[in-house]
């Protein structure tokens, strides 16, 4: 089962976030993948000390984000995705990096709250006016520029982002363990850097440079838009396919 390691108690009136919180860190970091059955809520009762009513209120919030299946009788389960594009891995670069074995460092270059204004609105793919977080930040290896983020959060969507320390955690990370998504799509390009990417880089003006453009999307509803571009000679993509036999 292994809630073996859990963050501390809160007060009763918000233990359900923290259990729901727990699951969702297990899901999305891939701890507990699809099909994998969630404990039963006996067990979540008996190691956070609380009721049945609190344990409800937590799967009842994943299991509407789509992120559980609760099948009567027979238990409850981390949701296979139900789109292609939900399959997608998602790289948490702070722990890329440090599968590496390089340092990771973390640099919040600016970040702004504002109501979203048309290019944000285009860029999130949303109508209607909305808040938004817009933030750029560097990430290096071993103290060398790894890569330039630029995004967008879309509060209203994604409301706890007002609260987040983003001078600490860099925002992909902190997204992919506190927001649930189902539909991420990835468009992949090259450009050559301009002054403001060369030096924020530190590469040389008109160097190649890879660019990785990704939305999320929960049931429909824009979360997320980022723009990362990394050095074009220090990164690749790789993919490796099986054929039908």
């Amino acid at each position: 089962m292994s809630l073996a390691e859990t963050s501390t108690k809160p007060g009763a009136g918000t233990l359900y976030k923290t259990i729901r919180q727990d699951i969702e860190r297990r899901i999305l970091t891939g701890e507990w993948p699809p099909g994998h059955r969630i404990p039963f809520e006996h067990e979540i009762m008996e190691h956070y000390g609380c009721s049945r009513m609190t344990v409800n209120k937590a799967l009842s919030e994943l299991a509407q984000a789509d992120l559980i299946e609760r099948r009567r009788r027979a238990g409850t389960f981390v949701r296979r995705p139900q789109f292609l594009s939900a399959v997608l891995k998602i790289p948490d670069i702070r722990a890329e990096i440090g599968a590496l074995g390089r340092a990771y460092g973390y640099e919040l270059i600016s970040s702004a709250r504002r109501t979203a204004n048309s290019a944000d609105r285009e860029r999130l793919g949303v109508k209607t006016p909305c808040k938004v977080i817009a933030i750029r930040c560097r990430h290096s290896a071993d103290g060398l520029p790894f890569a330039i983020e630029d995004r967008l959060i879309d509060l209203d969507a994604v409301p706890d982002a007002a609260k987040a320390n983003f001078k600490i955690d860099p925002p992909g990370s902190w997204l992919l363990h506190h927001v649930p998504w189902t539909e991420a799509e990835h468009a992949i390009s090259a450009i050559i850097a301009d002054d403001a990417i060369a030096a924020g880089l530190d590469i040389a003006v008109c160097a190649p440079c890879l660019v990785i453009e990704r939305h999320t999307w929960r049931q429909g509803q824009p979360l997320t838009a980022v723009r990362l571009v990394y050095p074009g000679e220090q990164h690749r993509l790789v993919a490796r396919f099986r054929g039908s036999e």
